[in-house]
């Protein structure tokens, strides 16, 4: 009799595979493993570059108003699409800058240190653009490495426990003013409960924000009901976008009209007289507000083609496509100990798609080096993590057996 799991896999929705640009490995398509790094080309973000280059071409500076689609309001052809794919309010979310950008744009906003609440919370373990983010944020505020506080997990343990945060927060206290953390954190795969979080940090009234470059496009998000202050994330990983693409961030409805201090730019005044070039500075409501320059028009075409994707699957179904495909890459995965370890909680609420594991013995680079080699693409991160991570718009349960075949070949 065929196992829950195996019944599971027979009734995945089908992807969206034939919507991408699948790279080759010889005759054959590659197994590719790297959407949390680099996601796959959605084959209309061609059409949809060449859409924006043939409009400079043909109208020079007035394809800002002139075309199918001109430049002038092109960055609002996205909102919709990242308010449903975040959980969002239209408002709460603008296409902007790059990931750290947003990051320190929004620090100099929801980090105010006062004279007793200086401090921050991170997660130990944070990709290292966010440590180097807080840490000149801290010294541009005149403070040091005292006022960090870095969660790391239990001595013999890969991951935090959800409840340790909830205490660290709690044990801060009044001398808390931010909590920066993942969604996902991006060498574990480790999921976050970003409502919990925020609640823990809104009860000792400090903000909360997140960085979700790993989370969007990967588990379902909720930002607004969450309460969360404000997010950023990147979308060249599960929202397929290209290298350097354009990134976003969230700020919560509360904040709309804030008066909080901010670092100002023309594209960030308020839309009514924003051409009228005034020496005073008008923020436009909502998360708009914080956009300094005009969006960049080429960056932003690829990511309304992965939305459109994004909206035609649904998330929730893509979540589900997701749970399946994941569960079945750990089921194949587990008969290989102790070769290898996987590091990603088993709990499907504390993980997207990425399963990460460690390879016993000091082989686990060249074990990566030789799946590359082989058309399977996964992701090294230093010192002995290999990340997988079956993205569900457009991996298959093909794909896994590949990649258990030759990596069972391998550790043998």
């Amino acid at each position: 009799m065929a196992t829950l799991l195996e019944l599971d896999i027979t009734s995945l929705r089908p992807s969206l595979r034939h919507e991408f640009a699948i790279p080759r490995h010889g005759q054959q398509d590659q197994h590719y493993f790297c959407g949390n790094s680099l996601g796959l080309m959605p084959k209309a973000a061609l059409a949809n570059v060449n859409s924006v280059l043939s409009n400079w071409q043909h109208y020079g500076v007035e394809g800002h108003f002139l075309g199918d689609s001109p430049w002038l309001p092109f960055h609002e052809t996205v909102r919709a699409g990242l308010a449903e794919i975040t959980g969002a309010q239209p408002d709460e979310v603008v296409a902007m800058n790059t990931l750290t950008a947003n990051l320190h744009l929004l620090m100099v906003s929801f980090y105010r240190p006062s004279k007793t609440r200086t401090r921050i919370l991170i997660e130990g373990k944070s990709f290292p653009s966010d440590r180097y983010a807080v840490m000149s944020q801290l010294r541009w505020h005149g403070l040091d490495e005292s006022h960090l506080i870095e969660l790391f997990p239990e001595p013999g343990q890969d991951c935090l426990d959800p409840a340790r945060v909830l205490e660290a927060i709690q044990h801060a206290g009044d001398t808390l003013a931010l909590v920066l953390f993942p969604g996902v954190q991006y060498a574990t795969g480790q999921a976050f409960d970003l409502a919990a979080i925020t609640r823990a940090a809104h009860s000792v009234g400090a903000l909360a924000g997140f960085d979700l470059a790993h989370a969007i496009g990967n588990i379902e998000l909720a930002l607004h009901d969450s309460g969360a202050d404000f997010a950023v994330w990147c979308s060249y990983k599960y929202l397929n976008s290209g290298p350097g693409a354009i990134a976003g961030a969230f700020v919560h409805a509360r904040h709309r009209d804030t008066d909080r201090p901010r670092f100002a730019g023309w594209w960030g005044h308020r839309v009514g007289d924003r051409f009228k070039m005034g020496p005073d500075f008008h923020a436009t409501p909502g998360a708009d507000g914080w956009q300094l320059s005009n969006p960049p028009i080429l960056s932003l075409a690829p990511l309304q083609s992965s939305l459109a994707l994004f909206q035609q699957a649904g998330m929730g179904n893509l979540r589900q496509r997701s749970l399946q495909l994941t569960a079945y890459l750990e089921q194949r995965l587990l008969p290989l100990a102790p070769a290898l370890r996987i590091i990603t909680p088993s709990d499907p609420r504390q993980r997207g798609c990425q399963l990460s594991v460690r390879i016993a013995g000091a082989h686990g680079k060249s074990i990566f080096q030789a799946l590359t080699q082989r058309g399977v693409i996964g992701d090294w991160r230093e010192p002995d993590i290999i990340r997988f991570a079956p993205t569900p718009l457009y991996n298959e349960p093909s794909d896994i057996d590949a990649l258990i075949e030759q990596l069972s070949g391998l550790l043998q």
